[in-house]
């Protein structure tokens, strides 16, 4: 089985300095019924299409299966299938020790939210928390993309 190790940090933005460049992603979700807790999740990524799969969330870890797909069909997908209000961010990579972390600056409806992921192999794997990554918010569901769509940001 796929699984996804990841944890997530608020940022202290006095202390991040972000890469010139980043990637755009725009992702949304597809209807699944209520009691699920399973996510569908439809992104455009760059100029690459994706379909991804989620389990639930046990702690830091939770089935995951991400497939590339046409960039057109993710896009029709994104414009036609998907919840609203979609998900749109611009994502950077920064390298610290032995890992990549991921910061990803929100738009739209969750304009003002910046969020930081690391994916690790093992729960339990050591990373470098740099100075900019404070709070960690793994396990408050509210940061979970799917949640953000349902309560954006903006209406915290």
């Amino acid at each position: 089985m796929a699984v996804e190790i990841e944890r997530k940090f608020l940022i202290d933005k006095i202390r991040l300095t972000l890469p010139k460049t980043g990637i755009s992603i725009r992702q949304g979700y597809l209807p699944l019924a209520r009691d699920v807790k399973t996510v569908a999740r439809v992104r455009v990524k760059g100029a690459t299409g994706f379909i991804t799969i989620k389990g639930e969330n046990e702690g830091a870890a939770r089935a995951e299966y991400e497939y590339e797909i046409p960039l057109q069909d993710a896009e029709e997908m994104l414009d036609t299938l998907c919840q609203r209000p979609l998900i749109e961010k611009t994502r950077y990579e920064l390298s610290v020790g032995a890992h990549v972390w991921e910061v990803d600056v929100f738009h739209g409806d969750n304009d003002g939210l910046i969020v930081a992921e690391i994916e690790l192999s093992e729960t339990d794997e050591p990373f470098e928390q740099p100075a900019w990554a404070t709070e960690e918010v793994t396990d408050d569901p509210r940061y979970y993309n799917s949640s953000l769509m349902q309560i954006p940001y903006k209406n915290w």
